[in-house]
This record gives C-alpha cells, structure tokens and sequence, in this order.
C-alpha cells in the first residue's frame, strides 16, 4: 500500500518550482491558479471536514474535483468558460503530481480525464464610433482622475492592448518622441511595440508631465501611485459608461468590459481595410485564427458580400386564413 502524499508539500512544489522557477510563469497565471486552489481547497475543507495543510493527494480525487467545478457554477454562477480555466489549472497541478507521485498515477488520469465543457461561441462585442466618442467624453479632465482615465481609455481603444498589460504599463515603456509607441509585455511574455496616434501622443504627452505618484514609475497609478488593480479599471470604466449613457443611450444595452474595448480596437482596424494578419499581429494574437472572429462580428463585411449575390426570385405573398367555420370543422 503507497504511502499517503503529502498534499501540502506538493502544492508548495508546483508553485515555487514548476510555475515560478522552471516555468517562470506571468503573475497574472500565478495570481489565477493561486485562486483556483484556494478555491478547491476551502471546498474540500468544507466536503472532507479536514483543514487543507492536512490534506493528501488520495482525497484530492476525481469526484471531488468534479464536485467542486460543478459547485463553482450552481454558486457563483460561473459560464463554462470559467469553469475550464479553474479545471486547467488543477490539470496543470496533476500533471506536476504525475512525475513526483507516480504511485498514485490511476487516480491522477482519472483527474486529468475530466473533459471541459463545450459552451457556445458567441460573437465579439464591441462599441460604433459615436459610443466610443461618448465614453472618451465622460472623465472629468478637470481632475487628476479624470485626466488619467481619459488617457488610459484612449490608449486601450487605439492599441487594443489587454488590461493586464495596461496595469503593467511603465513611464519608460511609452514613447512620445518621433515614431511614438508603447512597448507592451502580452502573454507568454511576448514583447510587442504598437505605434500611438498623434491624439493619442498629445494626450500622453500632457499626462506625463503631471506630477508622478509613488514612485514615478506607474503609467497610469491608482491614488496612492501603485499600479490598478484588473478590477479597478472595470470599476472606473463602469464608472464612464454610466456616464456615458446619459449622453449615448445605446450604451445602455451594452456590457463594457475592458475586453470589449479591445475588440473595439480590432473591429476598426478590420473596418479600415487592415488585412486580419496584420490585425493578428497588432494585438498579440498567436494565430491568425484567433483574429477571425471580427470577420464574423463584422455585420457591414456581410452586408457588402450580400450586395454583390445575385438575389433569388422571392415574392412577396398576403397570407390569408381559412374560414373559421372550415377551421372548426377540419379540427374535428
């Protein structure tokens, strides 16, 4: 009979040694499978009745994990998308425990075998122009606040970049020089350089020179000048888009993450003529396949391809129903 495995000491391993040293994995990835497990284990204190330093991997099973991904979706509410990125970082885990713990390789296929949910591939959302311009409007640039947000928004619907890159922006990673750019850090710790607009240029050229916060090295600092949070900025920005609304009532049907903003970016790249690969390559995409999806999204592409069909003779005919009488008497 094996030996029981320490669960703890396990879970200390994968994050000291396969995520930070051998994989050198971005704080955001750090940040998201610290959750899950914090997660998974007040859930398994709660199931088990054990305290999760006293935990073994035996317990840790299959059922359980499969427990705990349905109870995540009963009660957070969690989409299918959620829940399989909480059931590939226990993946990740087991397939670390399957090399230091190959006693208990049975149990850990069964983990690694629960299947992902399928869920629906909706169509991206993104915001028209006058949406756009209606947001932008909304800080108050009379305030520091208010100056920051509307530099940051404008940075995120010209660059397209994702809000964790945007948190982690510095002072010497914008460049407001000839050729102006922002260097970001994307996933997987891929540089990019995305060139500024001129308005995006004045913009930050004039932020730049406000009094920096904390230490001076945060491009867009929260009042006490460290970085912002992920949830920060979607508070700020549903902040704005409440404002907005007032202004662009069709905001109001909207949901505006910071997401959204980035497919905004896309979407008018796509609407300018740019080629999808270029596009690809703009935000940071992998594939070019990722980028597809604004083809999908963009309803006036297909409205131009329909204009140039030839129609099908379709007339148009006034239906008229039967005599009630002659109803009746056909139901029987």
């Amino acid at each position: 009979m094996s030996k029981p495995a320490n669960f703890a000491v396990l879970l200390s391993r994968f994050f000291t040694d396969r995520l930070l040293k051998q994989r050198h994995a971005s704080p955001h990835t750090v940040s998201s499978y610290r959750d899950t497990f914090r997660l998974l284990l007040l859930f398994a204190k709660t199931r088990i009745g054990k305290e999760p330093s006293q935990l073994t991997l035996e317990e840790i099973d299959a059922p359980l994990v499969s427990a705990f991904l349905d109870h995540l979706q009963e009660t957070r509410s969690i989409g299918a998308r959620s829940r399989n990125l909480r059931l590939t970082a226990i993946r990740s885990f087991f397939h670390y425990a399957a090399f230091e713990s190959p006693a208990h390789s049975a149990q850990i296929q069964r983990v690694l075998a629960i299947p992902c949910k399928r869920c629906v591939h909706e169509q991206v959302h993104y915001l028209a122009r006058p949406e756009v311009d209606a947001l932008l409007a909304a800080p108050d640039r009379t305030t520091w606040a208010g100056h920051r947000d509307h530099a940051w928004l404008l940075v995120m619907v010209q660059t397209g970049m994702r809000v964790s890159e945007l948190t982690g922006l510095t002072r010497q990673d914008v460049h407001i020089g000839a050729g102006a750019y922002v260097r970001i850090v994307g996933k997987g710790r891929k540089e990019r350089c995305t060139p500024l607009s001129k308005q995006t240029t004045a913009v930050l050229r004039v932020w730049l020179k406000e009094p920096a916060r904390g230490n001076g090295d945060v491009m867009f600092p929260n009042r006490r000048g460290g970085r912002l949070s992920n949830d920060g900025v979607q508070y700020l920005l549903a902040q704005h888009v409440a404002t907005a609304c007032k202004s662009c009532p069709t905001l109001q049907d909207k949901t505006v993450s910071p997401h959204v903003l980035r497919h905004t970016a896309a979407m008018g790249l796509l609407q300018s003529g740019v080629d999808t690969t270029l596009i690809a390559m703009w935000l940071g995409h992998e594939s070019v396949d990722t980028t597809r999806v604004y083809l999908e999204a963009d309803l006036a592409m297909k409205e131009k391809i329909l204009a140039k069909t030839t129609p099908y003779d379709g007339r148009p005919v006034v239906y008229k129903a039967d005599d009630t009488l002659l109803t009746f008497l056909q139901s029987l």
